[in-house]
């Protein structure tokens, strides 16, 4: 029947389409839903990531890097030139041009797989019955053998600085500015706010970012985000620690926010553009039929077991609706594990290797067990450490600041951790994935041939610094 489905996918961000793709690839008969529309009222493939998030977000942290580059870098490489110039509605036309192109692919991948796209709000009700409410108000009532929730999350408001729109955004409004703010706050020095605040900042605004917990990046290594610190408030960011922010107030053009600051004491900044970024909640209102047996949490977030199995048999829910972190790769490999297991098929998911990235220039990047927890935890480990002041590819491409950490268990070891601030350190962190997946010591990644010249040198040369014996830089004396 038209109305019946092996598969029913609720959201088709990165979580969803990755999912429905996958399940229609292993013979299941699935469909899609979802609500999000364009500017023209058309459907939008993607969720947040494609259209406000991940790639918009990058496109722009691209061309304000390049645009430093052109201002500050060229004349060390030789190239002459003036008056380089920023065309913010250029670059954010540019952004928007990405975006299609990928949002459009979304659904060609639909095609190609056979994905029954259905255009709509999406409700589970009971007995795995999924309800469908079209943009014009008319419902339909659809019969799944599977339902897969993945309808995202969206950003955190918080009381005292009420978004409008204009002045005060959120990181979606913080895509669409045409022009380069001259004061620009940032509250939340999160992955969001770094990076929106960073692209700002590179265009010429003068930036402060206001956050209220007392260590920056506090999920990564301590040594890595001290130096991540350095970096960014060398790049011109003023970074206020301590500060939490108790009230704002629009003044025809500008916005004066007030903060208690980390002694106590209360202060006022006045800034043409605020931006809110002090995280996302899961995106579930409207979403569960009362009687439909699948329950949340306080928060909003969607209970599953280790396979995203929510406590309806059939039903489950995955990416940014349930625990872990708001990562889209993290959704999209629950997508495929969740579609794998409907299909009777085992599923994997190692949450303990989930990597974490920061894109600002340069980038911060980690996997697995930093220096702290495992200091909480008891174990007795080791840690080597490569500055890229030391590579050669990195002085060859003028990106020398940061450096790639790895940790390991001092018994086995076992590679713990691997965590890097500087150039590509997505890409290196990507490399130790890899590896402790596969649960490589530092001596399998120590006896294996890296090329010269590479970036990867400072990761192979980490590792052998574990050991004392990197090659590069002066190791220092074991006791």
């Amino acid at each position: 029947m038209a109305n019946q489905f092996d598969v029913v996918v609720i959201g088709a961000g990165p979580a969803g389409y990755v999912c429905a793709i996958r399940a229609a690839q292993l013979g299941l008969k699935t469909a899609c839903i979802e609500k999000w529309t364009d500017d023209k009222g058309k459907t939008a493939l993607g969720g947040t990531c494609l259209n406000v998030g991940c790639i918009p977000s990058k496109a722009l942290l691209d061309s304000s890097h390049k645009f430093v580059e052109a201002q500050k870098d060229f004349k060390l490489h030789g190239i002459n030139h003036s008056g380089v110039e920023m065309d913010v509605p250029q670059m954010v036309a540019r952004k928007n041009k990405i975006v299609k192109t990928l949002t459009t692919g979304v659904g060609g991948l639909f095609k190609a797989n056979g994905v029954t796209l259905l255009e709509g709000a999406g409700k589970v009700l009971a007995n795995k019955q999924v309800e469908l409410t079209k943009a014009d108000g008319t419902v339909e009532v659809y019969e799944a053998a599977n339902v897969v929730v993945a309808t995202g999350s969206r950003p955190v408001e918080i009381p005292p600085t009420p978004t409008d729109g204009d002045l005060i955004v959120d990181s979606t409004g913080a895509l669409e500015f045409q022009e380069t703010p001259k004061r620009l706050g940032v509250i939340g020095a999160g992955v969001i706010g770094l990076e929106l605040g960073s692209v700002w900042g590179r265009l010429g605004s003068e930036v402060i970012v206001l956050e209220a917990m007392d260590r920056f990046l506090a999920a990564a290594d301590e040594q890595i985000s001290k130096e991540s610190l350095k970096i960014c408030k060398k790049q011109g960011l003023d970074i206020r620690m301590g500060a939490r922010v108790t009230g704002s107030e629009i003044k025809g053009k500008e916005v004066h926010v007030t903060y208690a600051d980390s002694d106590g004491s209360e202060k006022v900044v006045v800034f043409d553009k605020l931006i809110v970024a002090v995280g996302r909640r899961p995106y579930t209102e409207n979403l569960l039929a009362a009687d439909c047996g699948v329950n949340m949490d306080e928060r909003g977030f969607i209970f599953v077991d280790d396979h995203c199995a929510t406590d309806v048999p059939g039903v489950y829910a995955i990416g940014d609706v349930v625990r872990g972190p708001m990562l889209a790769h993290k959704g999209s490999e629950e997508g495929i594990m969740v579609a794998e297991i409907i299909a009777g098929q085992k599923g994997h998911m190692n949450y303990d290797l989930i990597p974490s990235v920061i894109y600002t220039h340069p980038e911060i990047a980690w996997v697995g067990k930093t220096e702290q927890e495992l200091k909480a935890e008891g174990v007795d480990y080791k840690v080597g450490t490569f500055p890229f002041a030391a590579s050669g590819r990195a002085l060859a491409a003028n990106e020398t600041e940061g450096m790639v950490k790895v940790i390991a268990d001092k018994a086995t070891d076992r590679v713990l951790g691997v965590h890097v601030v500087g150039p590509s350190a997505a890409e290196l962190v990507q490399q130790g994935v890899i590896a402790m997946e596969f649960a490589a010591s530092t001596e399998d990644l120590a006896l294996t041939i890296f090329s010269h010249p590479t970036l990867s040198e400072a990761l192979h040369e980490a590792v052998l610094a574990v050991d004392g014996h990197a090659i590069h830089i002066a190791n220092r004396k074991r006791r």
